[in-house]
């Protein structure tokens, strides 16, 4: 994706009136129901966005929604994209791009995610606080383009310890039980294989998944603070039974209205 390219569909979203948005929200599979509560609501489609991809994925909504949420300006994405949908990962990780080319100076990512450590229950939140790449992909490689960010970012804070800090101070004001950890990014779309789980759980990853990690890597690149909020949906593969979509959309409904009050109060204090 080019830099011509990012800057036309900016500027078609602020003709839409997408203007000096703060915060930044990837709301992932059963989550994108915060963006319901947007106060005056500015609604697009993907599909009418300039060189963007479409969600497939059930559970996404496939839409941009700004407006105001608990005092801030944000743009929600209800729904995002996935490099096993066939996009190439520079696709995948464009929104972060044009939000920060809208003006926005923090995102937070949010996902379903299987838990690998033993101390995890299907429902968990768990605050990211760490990833690893598993992906095979890094949404970096190609020229770089010095106005969006330098050739060899710093990795060694992607999530903000700042804002850390304050969201588990939120969490234990709402009395959520906030676990926290690292994040491991897969490829997808097959769930990983037993033997994947227990390398994962070697090289010290609490939860996998198939997204985040390129949106994390581009928002850092980009100059833009990270923050990252996984629901724990199920055991990963080998503790349990069986994996499959379905069990992944009903434990986030579950509990949806907890994630959004914790959100919500998030939003007020960064």
């Amino acid at each position: 994706m080019t830099y011509e390219q990012l800057v036309e569909a900016a500027t078609f979203l602020k003709d839409k009136g997408f203007v000096k948005p703060e915060i930044g929200l990837v709301l992932g599979s059963g989550l994108g129901d915060l963006a319901d509560e947007i106060s005056n609501p500015i609604q697009v489609s993907y599909s009418d966005i300039p060189y963007f991809p479409s969600s497939t994925v059930k559970g996404h909504k496939g839409q941009l929604v700004y407006g105001e949420l608990n005092g801030k300006i944000v743009i929600a994405m209800q729904g995002r994209f996935h490099f096993y949908e066939g996009y190439s990962i520079q696709e995948v990780t464009f929104p972060i791009r044009v939000m920060k080319e809208l003006g926005v100076h923090s995102v937070g990512l949010t996902n379903a995610a299987g838990g690998v450590s033993f101390d995890f229950t299907p429902g968990d939140l768990m605050l990211i606080t760490d990833h690893i790449n598993f992906t095979g992909q890094n949404p970096l490689i190609g020229p770089n383009d010095e106005k969006e960010g330098p050739r060899f970012p710093d990795m060694s804070q992607t999530y903000d310890r700042e804002y850390q800090a304050k969201i588990k101070e939120v969490a234990k004001r709402l009395n959520v039980d906030m676990k926290e950890g690292f994040y491991m990014g897969f490829s997808g779309p097959t769930y990983e294989t037993p033997a994947e789980i227990k390398m994962a759980r070697v090289l010290g990853a609490d939860a996998v998944g198939m997204s985040t990690v390129p949106e994390a890597i581009v928002a850092r690149h980009a100059g833009l603070r990270v923050f990252g909020i996984s629901c724990i949906t199920n055991l990963a593969a080998g503790m349990q039974s069986n994996l499959n979509h379905e069990e992944v959309v009903e434990v986030t409904q579950r509990v949806n209205q907890t994630f959004r009050n914790l959100l919500k109060e998030i939003l007020k204090e960064i």
